[in-house]
C-alpha cells in the first residue's frame, strides 16, 4: 500500500520523539474516525521500531449509540477489560478524527458521565503509567470549525503537527522554572479580574510528548486560593455540547457563579461531583501556528498568547489534589485583536497581549519559534 508521505512523517514523529517506542514496548494504537492509511503507517513505525502494535478501531456514530444506552451492567466490565488491556500496554497512541463534532451532542448528560465515571479508571493508568500522545485528525468538519478550505487545513494541521518542538525547549524551561518559583498569580483582562496562589505546585513543559500540536507550561492553582472572575473568549466544545462566552466566578478557590450561552448544561457539567468546581490547571500557551480558536481544545489551548484555566481533574505531580471526572480546558486569548491582557507573577509583568516580556522567555514568542530571530 503506497502511504502519503506526509503520514509517513507523522508516524515516525509520534512513535520516536512522543512515545519513544523501545523493542518489545507494546502501544495500543487507538484510531478514531481516521483512514487506514494512517493506521497503517503507524502499525509500520512501530514494527520499524521493533515494537508491538495493537490496534482499536473507533466510530463516533457507534459511539454514540452505545452510550444512549449505556448501563453499568453493561459499561462496569467494559471497563474491567479495558483497564486489563492498558495495563498491558506501555503506550498509547491515539488519533481523533470526526466527521461531526456534535455526534453525541444528544446522549443524556446522566448517561455521558456513567460512562466517565466507570471508564474513569482506565483513562488514569493511561495518563499515569504509559507514554502516550493524543492528537485530531484533519477532516472537512475541521476544516469548517476553522473557517478554511479542507485542502488548506490539511497542509495547516501538518504544519502544525511536524513542527520542530525541539526548538521550543529552552523557552520552555525556563517559564516552567520561573512557575515553579512563582506563589501569587494574576491574570487582568477584559471581564477578568482573577488572582490565585501556585507555591509548591510546580511546572511541567508541554513540548510535544502529550498531545499534537502542543506548546504549553502548565502547573495549577493551590486549591482554595482562586479569588475573583474570569471570562473567557474563546468558544468551546465539551462532551458533545457547544458554549461560548463562559463567565466563571471564585470564591475560596470554589466556582460559585457560572454562566454562558448555554448556562444550564455549563451548571450541569459543574456539578458532576465535587471537585468539578474546582481548578485542576492553569496553563500558558504559545503555539506560534494557532493563532485562531477552532473548537478543538487539543489546538485552542495551544493558541499563542493564550491561557487556560482548567475546572476539575488536576494532574499528578504538577496538580493539587483535586479529583474529578470532569477536566475541561477553557482558554482566553491575549493578544491585542481579542483585546488584550497581562499575566503577572510575584507583582512582575510576564506576559502583555500575548508576548513575554522576560528576556528569558522571548524564546516563547513567536518570531524566534518560527525561525525569524
Amino acid at each position: 500500500m503506497i502511504i502519503d508521505p506526509r503520514f509517513t512523517q507523522l508516524a515516525e514523529g509520534l512513535t520516536s520523539f512522543s512515545t519513544a517506542l523501545k523493542k518489545g514496548e507494546r502501544v495500543l494504537i487507538d484510531a478514531f474516525d481516521i483512514p487506514d492509511a494512517m493506521v497503517i503507517a503507524l502499525i509500520r513505525a512501530t514494527r520499524a521500531r521493533g515494537a508491538h502494535p495493537y490496534v482499536q478501531i473507533n466510530r463516533a456514530r457507534i459511539t454514540r449509540e452505545l452510550s444512549l444506552g449505556a448501563e453499568e451492567a453493561q459499561y462496569a466490565p467494559h471497563a474491567e477489560v479495558e483497564l486489563a488491556r492498558m495495563q498491558k500496554m506501555d503506550a498509547y497512541i491515539a488519533l481523533r478524527g470526526s466527521g461531526n463534532i456534535f455526534e453525541a451532542s444528544d446522549v443524556p448528560s446522566e448517561k455521558v458521565q456513567l460512562v466517565s465515571r466507570l471508564m474513569k479508571p482506565v483513562l488514569d493508568h493511561r495518563v499515569g503509567k504509559t507514554k502516550w500522545v493524543v492528537l485530531r485528525w484533519p477532516s472537512s468538519a475541521m476544516a469548517q470549525q476553522a473557517g478554511m478550505s479542507t485542502e488548506a487545513f490539511e497542509d495547516f494541521f501538518f504544519k502544525v503537527c511536524t513542527l520542530d518542538y525541539a526548538r521550543m525547549a529552552p523557552g520552555m524551561k525556563a517559564l516552567a522554572d520561573l512557575m515553579t518559583k512563582t506563589d501569587r498569580v494574576h491574570l487582568k483582562g477584559p471581564g477578568t479580574d482573577l488572582r490565585f496562589s501556585i507555591k509548591g505546585i510546580g511546572a511541567q513543559t508541554c513540548g510535544g510528548l502529550r498531545n499534537i500540536p502542543d506548546g504549553e507550561v502548565f502547573s495549577c492553582p493551590v486549591k482554595d486560593s482562586v479569588e475573583g472572575v474570569i471570562q473567557y473568549n474563546a468558544p468551546t466544545v465539551y462532551l458533545g455540547a457547544s458554549f461560548d462566552r463562559i463567565r466563571l466566578v471564585f470564591k475560596q478557590g470554589k466556582i460559585v457563579e457560572a454562566t454562558s450561552t448555554n448556562t444550564k448544561r455549563l451548571n450541569e457539567i459543574l456539578d458532576s461531583d465535587a471537585g468539578a468546581r474546582y481548578v485542576g490547571e492553569f496553563a500558558l500557551g504559545f503555539n506560534p501556528h494557532i493563532l485562531e480558536p477552532m473548537r478543538d481544545i487539543l489546538f485552542d489551548e495551544k493558541i499563542a498568547g493564550s491561557f487556560h484555566f482548567t475546572p476539575g481533574q488536576a494532574y499528578e505531580g504538577v496538580g493539587n489534589g483535586n479529583r474529578s471526572q470532569v477536566h475541561w480546558d477553557m482558554v482566553c486569548i491575549q493578544r491585542p485583536e481579542y483585546g488584550g491582557g497581562e499575566v503577572w507573577f510575584d507583582g512582575k509583568l510576564i506576559r502583555k497581549d500575548g508576548i513575554f516580556l522576560p528576556k528569558a522567555l522571548h524564546k516563547l514568542n513567536p518570531e524566534f519559534l518560527l525561525g525569524k530571530k
